[in-house]
């Protein structure tokens, strides 16, 4: 397997790990566990923009999902939905309320899916391009691909593992 069938299996697997993300409800969406700021809600808004936003418009160059799809209407979440989420207050996180998971969850699915079609398109050696810097070092195309992918596996974890806490009602 070469760098670019294991980056397309990566989002395959996030992609269908989805699958997995508990059904709650709108209150359960929002509720912030043990008064954390970052609701489900959030980290799956999050995940989504993180990969639309440093991905597919940073990486790729094509327009945000966000935008090109409507989930910005959708969404309606205003100011806060522009952002991803990346050094958000306790109170600009604690604004996100999104009551759909099926839209979240649909986000992020269209955000891999165009992450996806970009990754397809790459040669082994683009994955080494540097396109910037992080935290003082060069970043490069895999690094920026493993930032985000992390990322987005991470925020969908918590939102599985806060839909197992018994005080949710589930």
């Amino acid at each position: 397997m070469d760098i670019k069938d294991a980056y397309l299996n990566l989002i395959d697997r996030a992609t269908a790990n989805l699958e997995r993300v508990p059904v709650l409800s709108p209150a359960q969406l929002n509720t912030h566990p043990g008064g954390h700021p970052n609701s489900a809600a959030w980290n799956l808004w999050h995940a989504g923009r993180v990969l639309d936003v440093m991905g597919v418009s940073a990486l790729a160059g094509q327009p945000q999902v966000w935008e090109e799809q409507d989930y910005r209407s959708s969404f309606n979440i205003g100011p806060a939905g522009e952002e991803t989420g990346f050094g958000h207050s306790d109170g600009e996180a604690a604004a996100v309320i999104v009551e759909d998971r099926d839209l979240l969850v649909d986000y992020i699915a269209a955000s891999l899916a165009a992450l996806r079609e970009y990754v397809s398109t790459l040669e082994a050696e683009d994955f080494d391009k540097v396109i910037g810097e992080f935290k003082g070092a060069p970043e490069t195309v895999q690094g920026r691909l493993s930032l985000i992918l992390i990322d987005a596996l991470q925020h969908v974890g918590m939102v599985q593992y806060i839909g197992g806490v018994p005080e949710l009602g589930r």
